[in-house]
């Protein structure tokens, strides 16, 4: 798969919904996440993350018009020792829940499926660090209908071990706007990852179209220690 600029891949879609990227920093030092939301309602776009322990939530910005909080408040990211667990949807719960009791990232996912959100059914999509003993693997998942239909959900896993320095992998809900909107297809796109956070989150968050983006979640996980430092952009302030 050849490698793209993942500047050019967020420049280049007005509405990819919700993203997740992950991989290692260009200099080998750090595992990379980022997620970021999107929205065309009022309801989607009032939101802010918030930090919320070692994870984070969303939460309205103004309480007096959130309509609907049920597919939009939720904890995009939580910590379970040495994994970090980052998705769109409240199956982040799912998955801390039940790798807590030993099952696995896949199975967790097993009980979950695309969003009730009729005609869009938008995916559900997942990404998990592991980070131990110097070592960093990572896996991404996306839940779908089966070509829109609600009565199919279709299941991908991807598993990526001993990821090379200045590379990640990009996975997003939507191909683009639309009505239904049409979900992402194919296995997660191969990016470039570079710069420090400062310079990454700063890449990632210019490259979103200024319209529709809402707010922007990026860590970089030290691979020796497992020390991080993270940085949040909201659109509303």
């Amino acid at each position: 798969m050849e490698k793209v600029s993942l500047e050019k891949e967020l420049s280049g879609n007005a509405y990819p919904g919700r993203g997740i990227v992950i991989g290692r920093s260009a200099d080998g030092k750090y595992a990379v996440t980022a997620y970021f939301i999107m929205g065309r309602s009022v309801n989607s776009r009032n939101r802010i993350f918030v930090e919320d322990g070692a994870g984070i939530r969303t939460q309205a910005f103004d309480e007096s018009k959130l309509s609907d909080p049920s597919l939009i408040i939720y904890a995009p990211v939580r910590v379970l020792g040495n994994k970090t667990i980052v998705t769109n949807g409240d199956q982040t719960d799912t998955i801390y829940e039940r790798m807590d009791k030993q099952q696995t990232f896949e199975q967790a996912l097993r009980t979950r499926e695309f969003e009730p959100d009729a005609p869009n059914y938008t995916p559900r999509i997942s990404g998990i660090l592991h980070i131990e003993s110097g070592k960093f693997n990572y896996a991404m998942s996306i839940l779908k209908s089966n070509n829109g239909s609600p009565d199919s959900c279709s299941r991908y896993t991807f598993a990526y071990e001993n990821a090379k320095a200045g590379e990640g992998r990009f996975i997003h809900t939507y191909m683009g706007d639309g009505d239904p909107l049409p979900s992402f297809e194919g296995e997660p796109k191969l990016v470039d990852i570079n710069g420090d956070i400062d310079a990454f989150t700063d890449s990632v968050w210019n490259s979103l179209n200024e319209d529709n983006k809402v707010s922007l979640f990026v860590r970089y996980i030290n691979i020796a220690d497992g020390k991080y430092e993270t940085r949040i952009v909201n659109k509303n302030k």
